[in-house]
C-alpha cells in the first residue's frame, strides 16, 4: 500500500504555483494530493497552530509527518524519478540536494514575497484571531 501524501501551497504566488500544477501534470508521484492553502483556511489556520506558517514555505504532510518549507521542497524533488516536463527536471536536479535546498530557499521566499506584493496580496500569517489571507 503506497503512502498518502498532502501537498499545501499558495496558490497566489504564481511561482508556487507554477511548481504545484507542474507537480500535478507532470511528477507522476502516487497518491499525491495538491491544494491551495488559501482555498481552505481551516487547515491553514490548524497548521499555523502547530508552528507551520505557509508564508515561510509550502507544507507537505506525508502519514501525519509535517514537512515544511525547504524540507517539503527537497523531499517532493528527491522523489520525483522521471519527470515528463523538463523544467521539473530542472528543478528535480537542483532542489534534490537538501545543501542547495537549503541555500536556495530564502532566495524563493523572497521572489515569492515579492511576487505577491507586486499582485497586491497580502502575505502576513493565519492566525486564530484575523484571517489575512
Amino acid at each position: 500500500m503506497s503512502e498518502k501524501s498532502l501537498f499545501i501551497y499558495d496558490g497566489e504566488c504564481p511561482f508556487c504555483n507554477h511548481f504545484a500544477q507542474l507537480l500535478e501534470l507532470k511528477s507522476t508521484l502516487p497518491d499525491f494530493e495538491i491544494i491551495d492553502g488559501r482555498k481552505d483556511l481551516a487547515l491553514l489556520s490548524q497548521l499555523y497552530k502547530q508552528g507551520y506558517d505557509l508564508n515561510n514555505g509550502a507544507i507537505l504532510i506525508r502519514n501525519e509527518k509535517i514537512m515544511h518549507g525547504a524540507n517539503a521542497i527537497n523531499w517532493i524533488c528527491s522523489e520525483i524519478k522521471k519527470p515528463s516536463d523538463s523544467l521539473l527536471e530542472v528543478l528535480r536536479i537542483i532542489f534534490s540536494s537538501k545543501k542547495r535546498t537549503n541555500f536556495l530557499f530564502p532566495v524563493l521566499l523572497w521572489g515569492r514575497r515579492l511576487s505577491l506584493l507586486i499582485k497586491g496580496k497580502i502575505w502576513q500569517p493565519v492566525s486564530s484571531n484575523r484571517q489575512f489571507f
